[in-house]
């Protein structure tokens, strides 16, 4: 009876044993930020992206594995502590480029699980294999660039390309992870000496642009001046050439007139014309016109122009003079 009683109560707590398991495995919670993957028997059955509580058959026949969503980033080249320490690699970052120079390249890699089935069972470590894909794709496009081109205006082209390279290469690996994007952290020379004199070539050169933008602005801003200028001097001269056009196209129309008028009265006309010509010539001289016994006129300025306090001569006493002469 004892022994009879000894496996009952150990079948018993066999039974509680495998009743809690049960109990304990057959429920798993998936939170708004993850994603589960259901396996049976070791195969994926089902994907879960519904949050909250859900029940599966309990282990060992169903395991669940909890991925997140949210966005990782590889930090290639260093590693930062929690404490804000950054501890660097540089025989990892040490790269060649195109013109044979040697650069320490650090950057991070953001990427996303996006297929956990894949991520699960293509590849043992997909974190070590995105690593790798990262530091081949860099150090191909650091060495098709020009050492010129990484430490300066360079820097996002080899972004681009590198983030493009990389997609491709994980595309073909199919590890279920997504590339969203590729930042260069410190491109820079591995010594002190030769990154001093890298530094004061490109200070030179920053110089030396923005000397050049100056002179195009100076030369843009005196053009402009200068073609101001030119305009200004045309506008008047087109002025002048219709103000000269049309007043020689009044004098034109007054000539003719007169002629018209000497065509009719020959005599009159002239004579007009000629007080006329004597009223322009002395504008503050008097005119007189005698007529002697000749009948031939005489257009005497009795009052001279330059001193107007004279006074003028008395015609009938000038005209007595004359006859008793």
């Amino acid at each position: 009876m004892s022994i009879k009683r000894t496996l009952l109560i150990t079948g018993l707590g066999l039974l509680s044993i495998i009743l809690l398991i049960a109990a304990f495995t057959s429920w798993y919670t998936v939170d708004e930020s993850e994603q589960a993957v259901v396996i049976t028997f070791g195969r994926a059955d089902d994907m879960v992206t519904d949050s909250g509580l859900h029940f599966k058959l309990p282990w060992p026949i169903q395991k669940v594995e909890v991925l997140s969503k949210e966005t990782y980033s590889l930090q290639f080249g260093y590693k930062q502590s929690e404490d804000g320490e950054i501890e660097a690699y540089d025989d990892e970052t040490k790269m060649i480029t195109g013109d044979e120079n040697i650069v320490l390249t650090d950057l991070v890699v953001q990427w996303k699980i996006t297929e956990p089935e894949k991520y699960l069972f293509n590849a043992q470590d997909p974190k070590e294999i995105l690593h790798s894909a990262t530091s081949s794709a860099i150090r191909s496009i650091i060495g098709s660039s020009t050492i010129d081109e990484a430490l300066t205006d360079g820097k996002a082209e080899i972004e681009a390309n590198t983030r493009d390279l990389l997609v491709s290469l994980i595309e073909k690996y199919d590890i279920g992870i997504s590339i969203l994007g590729v930042k260069l952290q410190d491109v820079e020379l591995p010594n002190e000496e030769v990154r001093a004199a890298f530094t004061a070539v490109t200070d030179a050169r920053e110089t030396k642009n923005t000397k050049t933008n100056e002179a195009k602005k100076y030369e843009n801003q005196k053009l402009s001046e200068a073609q101001g200028e030119k305009d200004a001097i045309i506008s008047r001269a087109e002025g002048e050439k219709i103000a000269r056009i049309q007043q020689a196209e009044g004098e034109v129309a007054v000539f003719n007139k007169l002629y018209e008028q000497y065509t009719g009265n020959r005599e009159i006309t002239r004579q007009r014309l000629i007080l006329e010509t004597l009223e322009t010539v002395l504008p503050n001289a008097q005119i007189y016109i005698m007529n002697d016994d000749g009948e031939t006129l005489k257009y005497l300025p009795l009052q001279p122009t330059t001193n107007s306090s004279q006074k003028p001569v008395d015609e009938s006493t000038e005209g007595a003079k004359n006859n008793e002469q």
